[in-house]
């Protein structure tokens, strides 16, 4: 009995002390993995996107609280003053969520493109919303609008063989109109601090 009480009482030690570690690792390394996240999975998109400005919008990002969640957004300067955001909302496609990345000009609201950066859509079918050319339909489209699908009476024409991809794309982006609709004021006083 005694040995058994004393088996326990070190896998409990060892536990903890392996929980504690593993949780200091991971605090220690949380900013590194989100800004590699930007870098190599969003930033991308982000590039693509706001390729005409002359600052970097990764580094030039602001946090702003929506609820209960905390959102990115990238900000790019165009003729030396912020004129355009990027940032990421999701939909449903045909394999699993899709996360979109809009980019809104700020002086008409409108979309400068859109950029998908993770996905689960079919190769060669539902992956081709990763094609630029797909994400530069979007250019010009209302962000405050319902984004749809030709065929469902909307603007955007579906992706061959990948109507469910390109519903889940447009859902995304109408989820990012509303985000926007929402947190517009705050995002125009934030990006008068960036130059």
């Amino acid at each position: 009995m005694r040995d058994m009480i004393k088996m326990v009482v070190v896998i409990a030690v060892l536990a903890s002390f392996s929980g504690g570690l593993l949780a200091g690792l991971r605090n220690s390394t949380k900013e590194k993995i989100e800004y590699q996240q930007l870098v190599f999975v969003k930033g991308p998109a982000i590039r693509t996107i706001l390729n005409e400005c002359s600052n970097d919008p990764i580094v030039d990002r602001l946090k702003i609280k929506d609820a209960d969640t905390e959102r990115s957004f990238f900000v790019g300067v165009l003729n030396g003053e912020p004129q355009v955001v990027a940032f990421e909302s999701s939909g449903k496609g045909f394999g699993g969520d899709i996360g979109v990345m809009v980019g809104v000009n700020l002086k008409d609201d409108k979309l400068l493109a859109i950029g998908v950066t993770t996905h689960s859509e079919t190769p060669g079918l539902g992956s081709k919303s990763t094609d630029p050319a797909f994400g530069a339909k979007f250019k010009g489209l209302p962000i405050m609008d319902v984004t749809k699908v030709k065929s469902d009476g909307g603007q955007i024409d579906a992706l061959t063989g990948a109507t469910i991809t390109t519903r889940g794309v447009c859902a995304a982006v109408t989820t990012a109109g509303d985000v926007y609709k929402r947190l517009k004021s705050q995002i125009q006083e934030k990006v008068k601090s960036i130059k």
